[in-house]
């Protein structure tokens, strides 16, 4: 975990009371500038401002995620209360985990999502952990790491079930799309262990063979290649967001020694981690098809 220039260089709170005047605000500039953020607009009238000229009005309670890739201003209109909070990867990364639930929320966080009118009731419940995540950030002495990445996650959790996602994943895609999309969630919980493919299927009740003809007919890789997949974007994530060192990384991704780890990432990315690390403390952003551009590259 990252927290040079300490926790307000990773995460951000504002409360903005009724006014008597029309306000607008400019979301990622900055230290800001690869935030994702919520606006929550507790009462009264505002709007998003797209760079593309796409405008969306909003009508208090509504509750926005903005993912980092998306550039809009916010405008609250007089009279009205918001909340705005930000995040940095490295809280992100925190906030998600990895738990059954990871891989769901990892894809959730690549789309914009809007709640208001009829689903008020979500964002009434979204709303007094927002105004937590603020409150601990409002005291430079206590502001805690933990704490507003607990916050996240919390926040996200909430947010995912209270758009349907939770429900989606309950209905499934049929027998198939059910056996995939549980593996995924095994392996946001196993893929450190390197466990065999084998383990995965007997854990969903299929044979190996079945599980392979699944993901190769669905995706395209085999369960092997998925799960070297999600090792790879977690070690880039670490080597792009992290200061931990290579040993340090390949301990925590389950590797026996930094050597083998080493090995795995050159064969996988055509770089070496410190290489690929170097490659990435240069890079201003733009060159994707090498760097870890979010959590969606794992399929």
């Amino acid at each position: 975990m990252a927290t040079d220039g300490g926790i307000h260089h990773h995460a951000r709170g504002e409360w903005r009371e009724p006014s008597l005047s029309h306000r607008r605000i400019r979301f990622q500039k900055g230290l800001y500038a690869d935030f994702h953020h919520f606006v929550l607009l507790s009462e009264g009238e505002g709007g998003l401002h797209f760079d593309d000229g796409e405008h969306r009005i909003l009508h208090g309670p509504a509750l926005a995620f903005l993912p980092s890739q998306v550039r809009c201003d916010v405008s609250i209109a007089a009279g009205s209360e918001a909340y705005l909070i930000g995040a940095s990867a490295q809280i992100m990364v925190d906030a998600i985990g990895n738990k059954v639930e990871s891989y769901s929320l990892r894809i959730f966080i690549e789309q914009m999502k809007l709640i208001e009118g009829a689903d008020a009731v979500s964002v009434n419940e979204v709303s007094p952990l927002i105004a937590g995540f603020v409150r601990e950030l409002a005291d430079p002495a206590r502001a805690s790491w933990m704490v507003v990445s607990a916050y996240m996650r919390l926040i996200l959790m909430t947010v995912w079930r209270g758009s349907g996602g939770e429900k989606a994943e309950q209905r499934g895609s049929g027998e198939s799309g059910s056996i995939l999309q549980r593996y995924r969630q095994l392996v946001e919980v196993w893929f450190r262990q390197h466990r065999p493919v084998s383990d995965y299927a007997d854990e969903l009740g299929v044979t190996a063979d079945r599980l392979h003809a699944i993901c190769h007919r669905t995706l395209g890789r085999s369960p092997i290649q998925l799960l070297h997949e999600r090792l790879v974007q977690e070690a880039k994530l670490r080597l792009e967001r992290s200061a931990r060192n290579i040993q340090e990384i390949s301990d925590s991704l389950g590797f026996r020694d930094p050597t083998y780890f080493s090995h795995f990432f050159k064969r996988k990315t055509g770089l070496s981690p410190a290489s690929y690390r170097q490659a990435a403390r240069a890079s201003d952003g733009t060159n994707r098809d090498t760097l870890s551009s979010g959590y969606a590259d794992w399929p």
